[in-house]
This record gives structure tokens, C-alpha cells and sequence, in this order.
């Protein structure tokens, strides 16, 4: 799945929740928590390589049943607590599909080596001069 890819919301469980915390009557009455269910197994839009790797980068936030849960419950309302669930669930994924570009090591050029071993000769007669003459 390329970072241009979303989860559509079709392959998205949305159930809701009472907020916990202050805030008096509202978080007595009304259901503003979003909590998003994301079934990795039966997604179409992965392959099978990439929910590997969602399963692997993302263990510890896959429950029993293969599925990433997510919620929000920041804002007093329902739709902007859906709204931050949703995209928090999309990074996450984003974020785990990213495959780091691998490092080349590098060595230095005849140049800079030539250099080095001045500057080590350099060094040398310097501790050399600090001797004591008998």
C-alpha cells in the first residue's frame, strides 16, 4: 500500500462510547468517543506482505481478534472525535508501511585520507618535540 492509499471507510467499524473526565452533563448523556475497529485480515486494499509488516510494527495495538483499535475522545464532539480517530488510524498506518531507504556506507576519498596521515605526521613531531633531550 503506497502513502497515497487510504483505508476506505467501508473496511472501518466505527462504534461509540461515553467520554471519560470532566464535563459535567455532557459526558453523562452523550456518546462523543469514537472508537475505530480496522480488520487487518479482511482488508482488499493490502498485500499480504504489507499486513505483515502492520502486524509486526503495530503488535502491541492489534487485538485478539486481528484488529487495530483505535480512539479519540479529546473533543466534546462525536464527529470530530470520528474525524481524529480516523486519521490517527491512517498514520499509524502510513507510519508502518514506511520502508527506510538502506544506507550506503560511504568511504573517504585519497584526499582526505592524504590528509589525515599529514595531520598525524604533524602531530607526531610535535609530541616528539615535548621530549626531554639527554
Amino acid at each position: 500500500m503506497s502513502t497515497e492509499k487510504l483505508i476506505p471507510e467501508s473496511e472501518l467499524r466505527i462504534t461509540f462510547a461515553r467520554s471519560s473526565g470532566a464535563g459535567g452533563q455532557n459526558v453523562n448523556k452523550v456518546e462523543s468517543k469514537a472508537i475505530v475497529h480496522w480488520s487487518i485480515a479482511d482488508s482488499e486494499i493490502c498485500s499480504f506482505e504489507e499486513k505483515d509488516r502492520i502486524r509486526t510494527k503495530l503488535a502491541n495495538r492489534i487485538n485478539s481478534d486481528d484488529e487495530l483499535v483505535i480512539s479519540a475522545e479529546d473533543e466534546r464532539s462525536q464527529l470530530q472525535n470520528r474525524e481524529n480517530a480516523i486519521a490517527r488510524l491512517r498514520e499509524l498506518v502510513r507510519d508502518a508501511l514506511y520502508i527506510p531507504k538502506k544506507r550506503k556506507p560511504s568511504k573517504p576519498s585519497r584526499a582526505a585520507m592524504q590528509k589525515n596521515v599529514e595531520k598525524q605526521k604533524q602531530r607526531k613531531e610535535v609530541k616528539k618535540l615535548r621530549k626531554k633531550i639527554i
